[in-house]
């Protein structure tokens, strides 16, 4: 027996699989805020559950030039708001990926970063929001599922002078 590795062929000079186009290199959380401003009055007098303002946006930027690794970034905003217009809590999240692109054609590099990328980032923000809105002592934010290419579509739609689509 050899103690050499065998060669995984890759068929027509495909992007080994074991890579893909698209690699996930880190995620990290840049920057969480959890704040209560009515504490600990509003956990005296909040009798229903807190009605709730969410604003999500992805910014993407390339980490070095020459380089295909970029940085991914879900910004995601929760504003719970009592039925008086009161503050129950803000939670501000700002959850990153870096990730390395392979072989990505030109045209696809802004759907890939900005649909692609946050796509698998998601679940993770999603669940720290959750975890972090729970811990606070409040029902956890379950965030529904995000269309990424429909926010990516609406973006392109806007005046480009209005709201950079990516830093790529």
């Amino acid at each position: 027996m050899s103690d050499q590795p065998i060669p995984s062929p890759i068929p027509n000079g495909g992007i080994d699989p074991a890579t893909g186009p698209v690699v996930l290199n880190i995620q990290f959380t840049k920057d969480l805020s959890f704040e209560v401003p009515g504490a600990p009055e509003i956990y005296l007098t909040l009798r229903e559950a807190p009605r709730m303002d969410i604003a999500l946006d992805v910014q993407a930027r390339r980490l070095q030039e020459g380089q295909e690794t970029y940085e991914i970034s879900l910004q995601i905003r929760a504003d719970a708001k009592t039925a008086d217009g009161k503050t129950a809590f803000i939670a501000e999240l700002v959850y990153c990926g870096i990730f390395t692109l392979n072989g990505v054609p030109n045209e696809m590099l802004e759907p890939v970063l900005l649909v692609e990328c946050p796509r698998l980032l998601f679940p993770f923000a999603r669940n720290i929001l959750a975890d972090v809105t729970r811990d606070g002592g409040f029902p956890p934010v379950l965030l529904a599922p995000i269309d990424f290419v429909q926010l990516w579509q609406s973006r392109r739609g806007q005046s480009s002078a209005n709201m950079p689509i990516a830093n790529a």
